[in-house]
Formats: C-alpha cells, sequence, structure tokens
C-alpha cells in the first residue's frame, strides 16, 4: 500500500530501558541542588559535576559555579561550598580544600568510591596495582590518585596487558574504571589472568550496574535497527562505550549527539527503524527533544525495550539529608 501524498514516512522507534540518569548522578545533582537551597548562591564545583552540558549549564543558571581548580575560587568567597565531582577526586584535593579551610562535599559516586578502597586494600596488603582504564578521564585521575605516585599502573588495551611487565616482586591485583565497555574489559582481564593466573580480582564486578543495563539494552535493540543515536556527551565514558556496543551489535549506523539540534539527517535517510539510548549523565528531556525532531520528519511510533529493572539509590551527604523532599534509600549493590 502507498503512502498518501505529503505523508510522512513511518518510523518504528525502539527506546532502550534502562537509559540515562543512573543513582551516581542522581545524587550528584541533587547535592548541588540542595546545597544552593541551604546555602544560596554561589555555590561552587570543582570539574563538571557530571559530563552533560545541558546539566551543567542548568546548575550554572541556578547558581553553581564551575572551576577546574580549588585556587580559581576568590579569596572573597573561600567560605561558600565547594562540590567534589560524580567521579571522584585525587585525595590532594580534599586536602588542598582543609588547608584552605573551605566547606566541601563530595559528590563521588559510590560505586567509584568502592574502587577507591579497593585500591587502598591492595595497597595495604602490598600488592602491584593495575588499573583497567582510560588515561585523562577524571576517574581513572581520582582512582590513581588516591595512592602515592606511581604505586598504580594504567592498562588500557589488551596490547598493554600483554606488554606489562611487573615492577616489583610483589602479587598482582586489578581493579577498573566503573564505565568501562563489559566486553572490552573482559578481553584485557582475560590476557592478564592468562598471563598472570594468581593475579587478585575485585571482590565484585567494578564496571557499575548503570553502565552494564544500558550496554545490555543496547546489545539487544541495535541488531534490530536501521540506526542507533545513544544521546549524551563526547566526554563521557559511558556515552561512548554505547555507540561502540551498538557498532559491534550490528547496527550500521551508531552516532552519539548531545542535542537534537546536532542530526545530521543524511545519516537517517530512508531508514524505517531506530534505536534509541541515553548515556548515564543525560536527562530525558533530551531523549523527548530528539523524539520530537524525529516527529517533525516521520510518522513516530515508540516502544520502549526493558531488559532490567534499576532500584538502586544512594544516602546524600549528612550535612544535605535534612534539605531532601524525603529520606533517601539506603545505598544499595
Amino acid at each position: 500500500m502507498t503512502e498518501p501524498a505529503g505523508a510522512l514516512p513511518a518510523l518504528a522507534v525502539k527506546l532502550c530501558a534502562p537509559r540515562g540518569f543512573c543513582a551516581g548522578v542522581d545524587r550528584a545533582i541533587q547535592i548541588v541542588e540542595l546545597a544552593l537551597a541551604r546555602f544560596g548562591r554561589p555555590v561552587y564545583v570543582r570539574h563538571e559535576i557530571v559530563h552533560n552540558r545541558f546539566v551543567v549549564d542548568g546548575l550554572k543558571a541556578k547558581g553553581a559555579v564551575f572551576v577546574e581548580e580549588l585556587d580559581e575560587i576568590p579569596v572573597e568567597d573561600r567560605e561558600r561550598p565547594v562540590i567534589f565531582s560524580a567521579h571522584g577526586v585525587p585525595k590532594s584535593v580534599p586536602e588542598d580544600a582543609r588547608g584552605r579551610n573551605m566547606f566541601y562535599l563530595d559528590a563521588t559516586c559510590p560505586l567509584v568510591s568502592k574502587v577507591h578502597k579497593e585500591a587502598e586494600i591492595h595497597f595495604r596488603r602490598d600488592r602491584e596495582i593495575l588499573l583497567i582504564g582510560h588515561a585523562g578521564h577524571p576517574e581513572v585521575i581520582g582512582t590513581m590518585g588516591q595512592l602515592p605516585a606511581g604505586t598504580v599502573s594504567l592498562i588500557e588495551t589488551e596490547d598493554d596487558a600483554r606488554n606489562y611487565q611487573p615492577r616489583t616482586g610483589l602479587q598482582l591485583a586489578f581493579i577498573t574504571q566503573t564505565t568501562l565497555s563489559v566486553d572490552d574489559t573482559k578481553g584485557i582481564v582475560e590476557v592478564l589472568k592468562e598471563r598472570f593466573p594468581d593475579i587478585v580480582a575485585p571482590h565484585k564486578e567494578d564496571i557499575c550496574y548503570a553502565t552494564t543495563n544500558r550496554q545490555d539494552a543496547v546489545k539487544v535493540v541495535a541488531p534490530q535497527v536501521d540506526a542507533m543515536i545513544v544521546v549524551g556527551a563526547p566526554n563521557s565514558s559511558n556515552s561512548q562505550r554505547l555507540r561502540e556496543v551498538a557498532e559491534r551489535a550490528g547496527c550500521a549506523t551508531a552516532v552519539l549527539v548531545q542535542r537534537a539540534c546536532e542530526l545530521n539527517w543524511d545519516d537517517f535517510a530512508g531508514i524505517t527503524s531506530l534505536g534509541l539510548t541515553a548515556g548515564a549523565s543525560a536527562p530525558e528531556t533530551l531523549v523527548e527533544e530528539i523524539i520530537a525532531a524525529f516527529a517533525e520528519r516521520f510518522t513516530v511510533s515508540v516502544e520502549e525495550v526493558r531488559t532490567a529493572e534499576e532500584t538502586i539509590a544512594f544516602n546524600l551527604p549528612r550535612e544535605l539529608r535534612p534539605m531532601a523532599d524525603a529520606p533517601s534509600a539506603s545505598a544499595a549493590e
């Protein structure tokens, strides 16, 4: 049956679930908003609270001021609250804040803090520590910064794992960045375990539940659609991994965009099905914006494809708990 003249082509949108905000991101944003409500403007935030420009700009409008280093905070504002981002910071940062008599709130995701504690345990047990992650990512900088310089060695690829030469005669242990590709990390771990059978693995998987869940949903949807869109920032590790997962799962066109205005419509010419997900730092309103943009060019039908339920929530810092609308759920795993 041919479409009537002027009719928009049909497009079946498969919406991945879970998608978007995870518990750690939701907690970090709440910390900034509650700090503003309690202490007023300005509240300073070291580094982007999460990797999403839309979120950051929204918090700026409410009175948050983002800096990369503590010495950027004006002397006259040193008594204002400063918040550390969800990615975590080296130990030197809170030490610096205390030295400047600053009041700080730590928005580090509890699952990142778990990796920090693992690193400290390995160090106390006199182990040589390998961190699987991406150089330069704030989470990696924060994790390596929990211990003395040179204590942790970074492994980025399977080749790194094959070529790594232990620096000491100590037992080896590994930890991982929480936002990596599950499949990529699996390959690196297999190489390490083959070379070093006695290497100590995390007691529980370091890659966070939200990263795993979002990747699993993409693996289901990507082979069923003509194109896949990941809503997220280019500096968001978990968003970049979602795009890579979609490509590996067999989707011919997989793109990462921050907003609908970034869409290259040539990429979607002639498609009849579209997969859509969002990284853990991307709010749902941006997903809705993408759907609305396609609805101007297609007759859109939306089906949600859910592969997991998420009920995890994390406690807020003690200083802000009275400000919350209701008691937050206990940190769960």
